[in-house]
């Protein structure tokens, strides 16, 4: 029950970063929308929960933004960051999920 409610997370936030890339993006967008990426993925990191996905989509979001294509630099960040908010959530529900697998 929890997966679906962390895929209709990742849908969601994957349709606001497809909202948000209809507009023209400058370098500026891009290095905020990487910073918050990149500090997701660092609370990841912490919770010992990263997602490899998320950092193809950082380095997808870093090749984008050196070709001078901003929108779809912006896109990527803000895909890797939902990923981050996802793996970060999903660490949370685990830290107490086992206690119902334990047979007592």
């Amino acid at each position: 029950m929890r997966s679906r409610a962390l895929i209709g997370l990742t849908a969601g936030l994957s349709l606001a970063v497809l909202t948000n890339a209809a507009l023209a993006a400058s370098a500026d967008d891009f290095k905020a929308a990487f910073a918050k990426a990149e500090a997701a993925d660092a609370q990841a990191g912490a919770l010992k929960n990263q997602w490899t996905t998320t950092a193809d989509e950082l380095k997808a979001a870093q090749a984008a933004a050196a070709a001078g294509n901003y929108d779809d630099a912006v896109t990527h960040a803000a895909q890797a960051e939902a990923l981050a908010n996802a793996s970060i959530a999903q660490a949370k529900e685990q830290q107490d999920a086992w206690r119902a697998a334990v047979i007592r």
